[in-house]
């Protein structure tokens, strides 16, 4: 089969034949297997009739593609010049969505409801904060606290000595301690 003989219109019932592949066909035993097999209550010519109707409502169908097709790449031709790719398109698209969404009242409902419940969550936050700095602040000045620091104080001083900080005594020694460095 010779590629340049081949229908290249995919929508064609022919599609992928050749035109000297149609010729091996008989016309004549096509429409003698037609008349065998009429439908009941069907004439000769009844069916004549709408095999010629068939036939230009076929072609109709043809000149609309070929008429839809040049429409769509006029409008393609008019896009490009303009400068609308499909990018941008489905941008504006996205730009436009997102816009009809903001402006529902189903979102304005949830920005609401989510905004409440930051500022409810923000406030127990801080409260809560508030309340374990004071507990904190309890804490420390108990006896037990107290008694814990001082033994930690101690501890420090025994392994870092009175000189450790910058010659801060201990909270223990109550006489000052020398520095006999020489310089």
């Amino acid at each position: 089969m010779d590629s340049a003989n081949q229908d290249i219109n995919l929508n064609s019932p022919n599609k992928g034949l050749g035109t000297d592949s149609l010729t091996d066909v008989s016309v004549e035993g096509a429409a003698g297997n037609a008349a065998s097999t009429l439908p009941p209550g069907l004439t000769e010519e009844e069916a004549e009739e709408l095999r010629s109707e068939l036939t230009k409502v076929e072609e109709e169908i043809n000149t609309l593609r070929q008429v839809l097709s040049a429409k769509e790449k006029h409008a393609y031709e008019l896009k490009r010049k303009l400068g609308l790719s499909p990018l941008n398109e489905f941008k504006q698209n996205l730009t436009k969505g997102w816009q009809d969404v903001q402006t529902s009242n189903a979102y304005k409902k949830t920005q609401e409801t989510l905004s409440q419940a930051g500022q409810k969550t923000s406030a127990a936050l801080s409260n809560m904060g508030t309340a374990i700095s004071k507990r904190l602040g309890d804490m420390r000045n108990s006896p037990t606290f107290k008694s814990f620091e001082d033994k930690v104080g101690n501890i420090k001083y025994k392994v870092v000595g009175g000189r450790g900080n910058g010659g801060v005594q201990s909270p223990t020694e109550t006489k000052p301690v020398q520095d006999n460095a020489p310089f």
